[in-house]
């Protein structure tokens, strides 16, 4: 197997691949959504990564979302100042990770869309915090699909009342659905973890929550991306598989498994 020793090459075998995966199961490659989950790559990477067209970049952690949306931000300030032109497309930023409700404001504020709403009470307090915004919060609700108690994430029987509560409020957008796949070398296990999701996701649907944007099936990482586009994800969170390897978090995996908040 050949090696990819470059981050272009990296991320342009990634695109391949999920190309493949959307044109297999009848879609336009445009139909999924790459978020690079940039916790194991540089603030350089993600400017090259934006240099090869990329603008979605998640983080697992507020505070690094912070300071990686600053530092871009400044960045693409100053080129836009030296070239006497205006400045590329902005990063669009991700929370993928568990969210601490004493981290909504900054998550709130940095965020296109929180991947990880697992609670009423959370979801309330970005409420509170969106109250003065003129556009509401999108975000994706979390399901726990394999049913490990390591993950973060509501039941599946509870995800459609769940869902019910985030759609009668007036500034959250309830935008679909994220899970994480099992931590298995058995891809039939992941398969029937994005099937779940994929059948809560319909339920919901038939149910007319969402109002017309529920859209969203946030699900697949670096090592069961290709998987779960065949399942029907539409957005997929790539970290090592772009970024490249790096030293394993402590439950073995090398991607955006979702650390606890410091």
């Amino acid at each position: 197997m050949t090696t990819l020793e470059t981050l272009k090459e990296r991320y342009a075998d990634v695109r391949a691949k999920v190309a493949a995966a959307a044109r297999r199961g009848g879609r336009e490659p445009a139909d999924v959504v790459i978020i690079a989950v940039s916790k194991y790559g540089g603030v350089d990477d993600i400017r090259e990564l934006m240099s090869l067209g990329l603008r979605d970049f998640g983080e697992n952690q507020v505070q690094q979302l912070m300071q990686r949306a600053a530092m871009i931000a400044e960045w693409q300030a100053r080129q836009k100042t030296l070239a006497h032109h205006g400045s590329d497309p902005a990063a669009r930023w991700h929370m993928v990770g568990h969210l601490q409700r004493n981290k909504v404001r900054k998550a709130v504020e940095l965020s296109r869309l929180i991947h990880s709403i697992d609670s009423l009470r959370l979801a309330e307090e970005i409420q509170a915090v969106a109250i003065k915004r003129e556009e509401p919060v999108e975000v994706l609700l979390q399901v726990n699909t394999s049913g490990e108690a390591s993950k973060f994430g509501c039941a599946v029987g509870a995800a459609i009342h769940l869902a019910e509560q985030l759609d009668s409020m007036v500034n959250v957008r309830l935008r679909g659905l994220m899970t994480l796949g099992p931590i298995t070398d058995d891809p039939e296990q992941s398969r029937t973890a994005f099937a779940r999701l994929r059948e809560v996701y319909g339920d919901i649907a038939k149910a007319g929550i969402g109002k017309g944007y529920f859209n969203l099936l946030s699900m697949g990482m670096s090592g069961d991306y290709e998987l779960a586009i065949a399942e029907g994800s539409n957005v997929v969170r790539i970290g090592s598989a772009i970024f490249g390897e790096r030293a394993a978090n402590a439950d073995g995996s090398t991607d955006d498994r979702e650390p606890p908040e410091a």
